[in-house]
């Protein structure tokens, strides 16, 4: 449990107060409300856990243009397929599948540039895989573990200023539309539109107040934070760009790596930043491997009560044994009776994030944690549509307790501090 944390009873209240902190600091009305409106925030894709493979380039004929696509498609898929073998670990060449076989398994072709002629077809694609389908022939059986849910605040840096979501800039673009549920890092994105662009700036990677950063993180419903920073330097306008790349961690802004990238011109600038996330994503989930990405103990500071002082009071409380009665140790006996009330009675409240692909996603995951035994109280403080959102629960007993009921309810559970990662 967080000890240390203002009485703030949902969300909503949470942000309200911290908007009211920033007037109080000194922000006139109209000054805050300039900063919240505008055309800012870039929703991040759903993070569904399916694979995909990006940048196959196709270069095929055919009698006619849809059969010059469609063969496009057909090698896309198998190019898809040896890649994504490769990728996860296969040895030697990709097993061969035959066309219907790959075409069951995909979920989605992602055009990302064609060029379409009476009888050819040039593109580059990417080919997103079901994970449902496809695992099994990779050779994945169980769940994919993954991190404890982590928010990110993407900085940018260009032309001497420090951004985030102040206005919408290409890096935070980027990460929004990069497929997290590749990744064993279970990244929070804000979409960064209303107080996002209050709550969450450059400066904050400065603040070392751990109440702060607790009330920050229960708000987007994570347990720790990354920070993955981008500079970027261009020659003059429409030239090279140059980016340096680094990855830092946790309240107190710990650096993990850092490397830099370049590319020709500006219209290059969205495959370099994508390259440099699939980097920075590699350094964070190294680090996870390693033991370094997990939360900070300092974020969720438990009370430590003397046990020696609650038997005294109990003690003390205690009623007196009538005369003539037989002597009963004062302390032990009631200690003992009043220690196992305690422990049935103490409520703890969680953080739960679930997939929600449409509205009966959300009153599955509402459900299942409302009929699990020692829950009393699932209420829902984000809700996001196609991707995922957040519930606060009140439960009495272990968080172990609440994962393995869930588990038995056929779900895939990831156990953090204090929150709780569920998944079909």
């Amino acid at each position: 449990m967080v000890a240390l944390r203002l009485p703030f009873e949902s969300a909503k209240n949470r942000k309200a107060a911290i908007i009211g902190l920033a007037l109080l600091a000194g922000l006139g009305g109209a000054a805050l409300v300039a900063q919240i409106e505008g055309d800012r925030g870039i929703p991040p894709i759903a993070s569904n856990g399916d694979f995909e493979v990006r940048g196959i380039e196709v270069n095929v004929g055919g009698d006619n243009p849809e059969d010059a696509r469609n063969n496009g498609w057909n090698e896309a898929a198998r190019l898809g397929w040896a890649k994504l073998w490769a990728s996860n670990g296969g040895g030697g060449a990709a097993p061969k599948l035959d066309d219907a076989t790959l075409e069951s398994m995909i979920s989605a072709i992602a055009v990302e540039h064609e060029q379409i002629g009476p009888r050819r077809y040039i593109a580059r694609v990417g080919v997103i895989f079901d994970r449902a389908r496809t695992s099994e022939r990779l050779g994945m059986v169980g769940a994919k573990a993954r991190s404890a849910p982590v928010l990110v605040i993407p900085v940018l840096y260009q032309g001497g200023v420090a951004t985030v979501f102040e206005t919408r800039t290409p890096w935070q673009k980027a990460w929004a539309e990069y497929r997290t549920g590749n990744s064993a890092v279970d990244y929070i994105r804000p979409p960064g539109a209303g107080s996002d662009s209050l709550l969450l700036t450059a400066g904050q990677l400065e603040r070392r107040s751990r109440n702060w950063w607790r009330l920050i993180l229960d708000e987007f419903g994570a347990a720790d934070v990354i920070m993955p920073i981008a500079r970027l330097d261009r020659d003059y306008p429409g030239g090279p760009v140059r980016g340096t790349f680094t990855a830092r961690y946790g309240p107190d802004n710990r650096f993990l790596g850092s490397f830099t990238l370049a590319v020709r011109s500006e219209a290059e600038l969205p495959g370099m930043l994508e390259q440099a996330i699939t980097r920075l994503d590699r350094i964070y989930t190294d680090a996870l491997a390693n033991g370094l990405l997990r939360p900070d103990p300092t974020l969720n500071i438990a009370p430590e009560i003397d046990p020696g002082l609650i038997d005294q009071i109990i003690a003390r409380e205690a009623p007196r044994p009538a005369a003539g009665a037989p002597a009963v140790s004062p302390v032990a006996a009631p200690s003992a009776a009043a220690s196992s009330a305690v422990a049935a009675t103490t409520t703890s409240t969680a953080t739960v994030q679930f997939a929600t692909a449409d509205g009966a996603a959300v009153d599955a995951g509402l459900a299942a944690l409302r009929s699990t035994p020692g829950v009393s109280s699932a209420v829902s403080t984000s809700i996001a549509i196609g991707g995922t959102s957040v519930m606060r629960v009140t439960y009495t007993g272990q968080l172990d307790a609440i994962a393995a009921a869930l588990r038995a309810q056929g779900w895939r559970v990831t156990v953090g501090a204090g929150a709780l990662s569920i998944r079909k």
